[in-house]
């Protein structure tokens, strides 16, 4: 009797082990179906630096060395695994050998992914495209481009557009918040010898909200998106060089005030530590944008816009303008503003053929820098009641590294990134600036796809170091790509730089890849 008294809690232990066990099994084999990867190697070849678009707008993969290249090695689970399912699952990893590039181990991505209908919850460094624009052949986004090294957050996002339940199938919306965590100190250490402006533990937030108003089940060609684009470093410890040639240190708020008001920015202004002003948020930008479409049968064009800001006051165009005397000098007494003029923009279209295989895609865009709410700046003080709004300086900031990591801007690669300064020093040295833009792509035979790209810019410098005269700069690409049985791609490129800007320089790139599945 005790015999079978222990057999039967034996079994009843075991059974249900067996069981727990079978089902980690099956769902493992969930998780681990539809892996990925892909192998690519890649080298350049330049006589001077590599040109423009040899390196721009991928991600922060790229370096401006004569003779650079890299080896890489990626395996992913995309979500679109799971999308038969209300839930999915997506992980992934990319690792990088370079040679002359910035890091001697890139890990360019690393991140898990969780999605519930249609929310996603992302963890690690990933690579995010831009909103609105032709991901190959725009110059780029203004804010949140795909110039730069990708920053491991936490991003919780609505990755599609999802159709609102009221609004009868009109009304679409998309979207994320994301907070995470600057990685280039030690870069920054050894490119400014510390001996100019620099900062370690620097925070990052994003947000971003995009609003469709387009029917297309109902077949109605029209459709417009608008949205708000809006990011920020601060936190950390900021390093900058006073007029004596000494380093001020100059700590940011890390804790939930911090991340509170730089997710809700203001402009609450307060001296600390012998400093005139120092912005409670850190550096905060933004762009506003939209985008209108039409779709017809054998053809799609869109006009966009994507109008940049530095601070609250660009933003809405207006600053206020009126304070007290005295010991209310900081106390808002009259309805008084300055109001901007309505010129810093990127103004896009694109057109894009749906059966015609010679030119598929064209993309026209014209930017305007010069403006920046004006060349004279001055806050008001407790002698000076006076406010003068300017000089926004686009991407750059008097406490932090500005709008880049690991020396690429993190916006449009037409302001010149900090990497070519040969001065040690992290700033945007052309963020003033004129510039037209053109993108053409095709697939003229089967398995054949090329990418023209031709840009002119105008610079003046900045409004504090403008450049004793009008700079001009031409940039080039000529890019084609084979693709060959077995996942096999193999694709060449021509590029080259003429003008002041960025010098003169013309290389040539080869790219191999291999991508399937496991």
């Amino acid at each position: 009797m005790k015999i079978r008294i222990l057999h039967l809690l034996l079994w009843g232990t075991l059974l249900p082990t067996a069981s727990h066990s079978q089902e980690r099994e099956r769902m493992v084999d969930k998780i681990s179906r539809g892996l990925e990867y892909e192998i690519q190697l890649q080298g350049t070849g330049s006589h001077g630096k590599t040109p423009l678009w040899l390196n721009a707008n991928r991600h922060g993969l790229s370096s401006i060395e004569t003779a650079n290249g890299y080896l890489r090695a990626s395996i992913e689970r995309p979500l679109r695994v799971d999308s038969a399912r209300k839930w999915g699952i997506s992980y992934g990893a990319d690792v990088v050998l370079p040679y002359h590039f910035t890091s001697k181990v890139i890990v360019q991505q690393a991140f898990a992914e969780g999605r519930w209908w249609h929310g996603t919850l992302t963890a690690g460094s990933k690579e995010y495209p831009m909103e609105l624009k032709n991901n190959t052949l725009s110059s780029g986004a203004q804010t949140l481009g795909i110039n730069a090294r990708p920053v491991p957050q936490i991003r919780l996002a609505l990755p599609e557009y999802w159709t609102l339940p009221f609004g009868k199938g009109w009304l679409h919306l998309k979207g994320h918040i994301a907070y995470g965590r600057m990685t280039d100190e030690n870069w920054q250490h050894q490119f400014t010898n510390r001996t100019e402006k620099y900062a370690d533990n620097v925070l990052f937030h994003s947000k971003a909200g995009y609003l469709k108003i387009g029917n297309e089940e109902g077949f109605f060609p029209l459709s417009l998106e608008m949205g708000l684009e809006m990011a920020s470093t601060f936190g950390g410890t900021s390093h900058r060089k006073l007029s004596d040639g000494t380093m001020q240190t100059v700590k940011g708020g890390t804790g939930l005030k911090a991340l509170w008001k730089a997710f809700f920015p203001g402009g609450a202004d307060a001296p600390e530590n012998g400093t005139a002003y120092m912005n409670a948020e850190g550096n905060q930008l933004g762009s506003w944008v939209a985008r209108l479409n039409y779709d017809s049968d054998v053809w799609e064009l869109s006009f966009y816009a994507d109008k940049f800001f530095e601070d609250h006051s660009s933003m809405l165009q207006l600053d206020y303008d009126g304070y007290g005397e005295g010991a209310e000098w900081m106390a808002k007494k009259k309805r008084r503003y300055v109001l901007y003029d309505f010129k810093d923009m990127m103004l896009g279209t694109e057109l894009r053929f749906k059966y015609d295989r010679m030119i598929q895609n064209v993309v026209f865009e014209y930017i305007y820098t010069k403006y920046q709410s004006g060349p004279i700046y001055h806050d008001h003080t407790i002698t000076l009641p006076d406010h003068i709004g300017g000089i926004d300086n686009f991407y750059n900031h008097y406490l932090y590294t500005g709008w880049q990591h690991w020396g690429q801007v993190m916006g449009n690669p037409l302001y010149r990134s900090p990497i070519y300064n040969t001065d040690g020093s992290i700033r945007v040295t052309d963020n003033r600036f004129v510039a037209l833009h053109l993108g053409v792509s095709g697939t003229p035979v089967e398995r054949l796809h090329y990418r023209l790209l031709a840009t002119y810019q105008e610079g003046w410098g900045t409004y504090a170091d403008p450049y004793t005269k009008k700079h001009h700069n031409m940039s080039l690409l000529v890019e084609g790509q084979y693709r060959l049985p077995h996942g096999w791609n193999v694709s060449a490129a021509y590029g080259a730089d003429f003008g002041k800007i960025l010098g003169r320089n013309h290389g040539i790139q080869i790219t191999v890849t291999k991508h399937g599945l496991f």
